[in-house]
């Protein structure tokens, strides 16, 4: 990994794994996250939580412009390593995406991969971009994962302050038996 990457406009760039995993998912999202009441969700986020949102907004959108000239690393083993890596995350997104769809919206999000993190969506942000910085060789994407992950952390207790209002003891219930992070168990009380 250099300092400085070469930065090159060119179709196999990142922008390619940032559109599959970030665009894409958010088209077909949308209404189901209105649906759900998200944007009520961060109408309701503390000063703290409103200014590290835009933080991560701003992040996302920094990626999304250095992915267009961040030429990946191909037929390299860092490629084939981070792609694997990316490949993982897109799967277990499709898993979480179709879960998140599917379950009626009087009922909080428990199954599939929601069975196994309480956050699979930010989980896989954080999976694809480590992906991505792997097959770029790009220590500015390891970076950008490493902060989203972290503005993640905080910016998902709102989300989980918001589904206890809302689903009750049901929530309370899935939060007690169902670890917040994949890899992370839960800890015994």
């Amino acid at each position: 990994m250099s300092l400085i990457p070469a930065f090159e406009l060119g179709l196999w760039n990142a922008w390619i794994f940032i559109l599959l995993v970030f665009i894409i998912p958010h088209l077909f999202l949308n209404k189901y996250w209105k649906a759900r009441g998200v944007d009520e969700e961060m109408r309701r986020y503390n000063k703290k939580e409103k200014k590290l949102g835009n933080i991560l907004t701003v992040i996302f959108f920094a990626s999304i412009i250095y992915g267009i000239f961040l030429p990946l690393k191909l037929w390299t083993a860092w490629f084939y390593v981070g792609f694997s890596i990316y490949l993982l995350g897109i799967i277990f997104l499709t898993m979480a995406t179709l879960n998140f769809a599917t379950t009626p919206l009087d009922k909080p999000v428990t199954k599939g991969a929601y069975h196994i993190s309480r956050h699979p969506m930010s989980f896989v942000g954080f999976l694809t971009l480590i992906g991505m910085g792997i097959a770029c060789i790009s220590w500015i994407f390891l970076l950008l994962a490493i902060v989203i992950i972290i503005l993640l952390n905080v910016l998902v207790n709102a989300e989980e302050r918001f589904c206890l209002e809302k689903y009750g003891d049901a929530y309370r219930e899935y939060m007690n038996r169902t670890p917040k992070w994949i890899g992370i168990p839960k800890s015994k009380d």
